[in-house]
């Protein structure tokens, strides 16, 4: 009777169970990345600049101002939090457009999406 040990070091079962778990992993890993869209990178990449910018308050989304804005009135909590709200909406949106071109494989929609999500989250 072998030892555990044994078949291990010989390229026995357990040694060829790894090899096929290794060999599926890069596989698997090769066929998603191939799946991917024309902007995925570029989705990625906005995604972590909108969660580091996350972490200030004095940054978001942004939209363009009001008329009320515009007659000297000073905005009550309520119109700001309205403007807030429309503002992460659209952005939101925008963001999820790209992702949605993304998977349909549209480039130019995507990026025109991605180009539209920098504008308002204010990500040049």
């Amino acid at each position: 009777m072998r030892s555990f040990g044994r078949w291990i070091g010989n390229g026995g079962p357990a040694h060829s169970g790894l090899l096929v778990c290794a060999a599926s992993a890069i596989w698997l890993g090769a066929a998603s990345a191939a799946h991917s869209g024309p902007c995925t990178v570029q989705i990625a990449q906005l995604e972590r600049q909108i969660s580091l910018r996350a972490s200030n308050p004095a940054t978001g989304p942004t939209a363009t101002q009001s008329v009320g804005a515009q007659l000297h009135h000073q905005p009550t909590p309520g119109t700001v939090e309205h403007a807030e709200t429309v503002a992460n909406a659209d952005a939101d949106a925008a963001l999820q457009h790209a992702r949605d071109a993304d998977a349909a494989g549209n480039a130019n929609g995507c990026n025109a999406a991605l180009k539209e999500a920098r504008r308002l989250y204010g990500i040049y």
